[in-house]
Formats: structure tokens, C-alpha cells, sequence
């Protein structure tokens, strides 16, 4: 009976839910890359905090386009049709954007503690093209880090006669040990540990610093930032802690109990679902961002213009008529501002 429920569990229910996990990741991400994307063509600049939050959407897309891979797999009861190439590159993929996301959100929380710190020592650094470089070496030392993913994955064959994707390390009951605490350690504890104590410092200045009333509107903009930034890295590592713990529990389990296959298939779904809370909390903690997006849908409209107000963290833009293009009387009327799973 329990194989029976776990079955249907595995097959319905499971790839029901990564079905609109992925659905609204997609959406959410399209969104936020087509905004910032508007954005920098209206205004004709891009600040550092939107290239991170770029690259993060890219990389959370890059994530759920491995999920239809996933979900055939969960339907297939773990086949795989895909081919030996194919699978090495979704697994990579997986991995590689996991690591990415992680250390995307390390770069911008250091970003949130010169704004927060430092804001006028080192306003040299916290420049656009620092920005995309910090976010190139990213990806760089993600895809050199994920070189045993690259050597190691490929077709194992299942007991239907069918074939399965897997990371199959040459020794499983040694390797598996180390693999699992490097990817534990260097995705997980070790920019865990870098975050934490960056906001921690961050928390400690804005609370012992009493800013002059002409830095005040600049510390008040500041701390929104930071707030949507901390939201952003407490969902990913609420998100991801239950995959990584289990992960480790894993590695002390002969048998695994149905109860244990529940708790991972939920984790494993938390760790896609983050990819998707993203957007939402740019939506509901940002006043910038959703007027972006607002600019971004209305700019198609004629005789509008966008008037960018720059400041030292973000670009808030709003939509005025355009002077130009209309007569007084048109003026007056117009005169409304919008404002890795490893498979074992």
C-alpha cells in the first residue's frame, strides 16, 4: 500500500507541482528580465543593483528550463530518453545555476554593504561595469567548480530495461561522502556564513549611525534596497536548507524510509520553488521595481516620455507628457503623472 501511495505521489502529484512551479517561474523571471530590459533602453542606464537582479532571473530561468527534463523523469518512473549528451548538460545546468544564484546573492549582499558602510569611499567601485565583471567571474567559477558533474554524469541502466540520468562517480561509497560536503560547503555553508556576517555588519551600522538630514533620503533608499535583498537571501537558504540537510542525513542512511523519500521530494520542490518567489518579492517589497514595470507596459503609449530620476542606488523613472509633441490645451488634460539533484 505505502509503495502504492508513494508511487502515485511520485508520478501525479509531485510533477503536478513542478509544473506550476516551473509555469510561474518562467513568468515571473520573463517579467523581471523584460523590465530591467525596458528599463535600461528608456533611460539608457543600467545601475549594479539591476545587473544582479538581471543575472539572478537569468539564472533562476536557466534552473526551471531543467524542470520538464525532471518531470518526464518523475512520470517515467526515473527513465531517461533524452540521450548521454543531454543529460550531462541538464544535470550541469542544475548545478550550475544553483551555485550561480548562491553566489549572485553573496555579491549583492557585499554590493548592500558598501552602499549601507561605505557610501562614498567606495562609490568607485559600486559602478555597472564592476558589476557585470563580479557577475562574469561568477559564472566562471561556477562552471569550473561543477567539473566533477561534467566528468561524472551519464546513463545508468534500471531494472525495466530502461536507461536513467545520474552523477556516477567512479567509487559511490567513498566519493559520494566528499561530493555531497563539497557541494554542502562550497553552494551552501560557506556563502551562508559570508551573508550572515555581511548583514550582520550592515544591521550594526544603520543602528548605530544617525545620518545628517541631507544624507537622510539617501539612507531611507539604502534600507529599502537592503530589505529586498535580505528577503531574497533568507527565501533562497529557507528554500535550499531543507535539500542540503537531507542531502548529508542521506549520507547516514542504508534504507531509506517512505517518510525520509517524502521529506526530499518536498525539499528538492522547495529548492525549484525559490527560483519562482523571486519575482514576487521585487513585487511586493520594491516601489521601484513596480514602477519599472508600469513604465515598462505604458511606454508604448504615444505622446508620453520617460523622465529618469537618477540617484545613488537605482534609477526611479516616471512617465510625464511629452511637451514637445502637444499643444496647451492637450497639456492640461495630460498634466497625470504615473508614477543538482543527485540521483543515488
Amino acid at each position: 500500500l505505502h509503495f502504492v501511495i508513494y508511487e502515485r505521489y511520485t508520478t501525479v502529484l509531485m510533477p503536478s507541482i513542478f509544473g506550476v512551479i516551473c509555469l510561474l517561474g518562467l513568468l515571473g523571471n520573463t517579467i523581471v528580465i523584460y523590465t530591467i530590459v525596458k528599463k535600461t533602453k528608456l533611460c539608457s542606464q543600467q545601475t549594479g543593483p539591476d545587473i544582479f537582479i538581471f543575472s539572478l532571473s537569468i539564472a533562476d530561468l536557466l534552473f526551471l528550463l531543467g524542470m520538464p527534463f525532471l518531470i518526464h523523469q518523475l512520470v517515467g518512473r526515473g527513465s531517461w530518453c533524452f540521450g548521454s549528451a543531454m543529460c550531462t548538460v541538464i544535470t550541469a545546468l542544475d548545478s550550475n545555476s544553483q551555485i550561480v544564484s548562491t553566489y549572485i546573492l553573496t555579491v549583492m549582499t557585499i554590493d548592500r554593504y558598501l552602499a549601507a558602510v561605505h557610501p562614498i569611499r567606495f562609490k568607485h567601485i559600486r559602478t555597472p561595469f564592476m558589476a557585470g565583471a563580479a557577475v562574469a567571474l561568477v559564472w566562471v567559477f561556477s562552471l569550473v567548480s561543477i567539473t566533477p558533474v561534467w566528468m561524472y554524469t551519464g546513463l545508468m541502466p534500471l531494472k525495466d530495461g530502461t536507461v536513467g540520468c545520474a552523477l556516477l562517480l567512479p567509487n559511490p561509497s567513498t566519493d559520494t561522502y566528499w561530493f555531497t560536503l563539497y557541494q554542502f560547503m562550497l553552494a551552501f555553508a560557506l556563502p551562508l556564513v559570508v551573508i550572515c556576517a555581511v548583514y550582520f555588519k550592515i544591521l550594526q551600522n544603520m543602528s548605530v549611525t544617525v545620518a545628517p538630514l541631507p544624507q537622510r533620503s539617501l539612507r531611507i533608499r539604502t534600507r529599502k534596497v537592503t530589505r529586498m535583498a535580505v528577503a531574497i537571501c533568507v527565501a533562497f537558504f529557507v528554500c535550499w536548507a531543507p535539500h542540503y540537510i537531507l542531502q548529508l542525513v542521506h549520507l547516514g542512511v542504508q534504507r531509506p524510509t517512505f517518510a525520509f523519500m517524502y521529506a526530499y521530494n518536498i525539499a528538492i520542490s522547495l529548492g525549484y520553488a525559490n527560483s519562482c518567489i523571486n519575482p514576487f518579492i521585487y513585487i511586493a517589497l520594491s516601489e521601484t521595481f513596480k514602477q519599472h514595470f508600469l513604465v515598462a507596459v505604458r511606454s508604448t503609449y504615444r505622446g508620453f516620455k520617460v523622465v529618469p530620476v537618477v540617484g545613488d542606488n537605482s534609477v526611479s523613472m516616471r512617465v510625464a507628457p511629452d511637451i514637445s509633441q502637444q499643444s496647451a490645451g492637450e497639456l492640461m488634460q495630460n498634466m497625470l503623472p504615473v508614477t543538482v539533484t543527485i540521483q543515488k
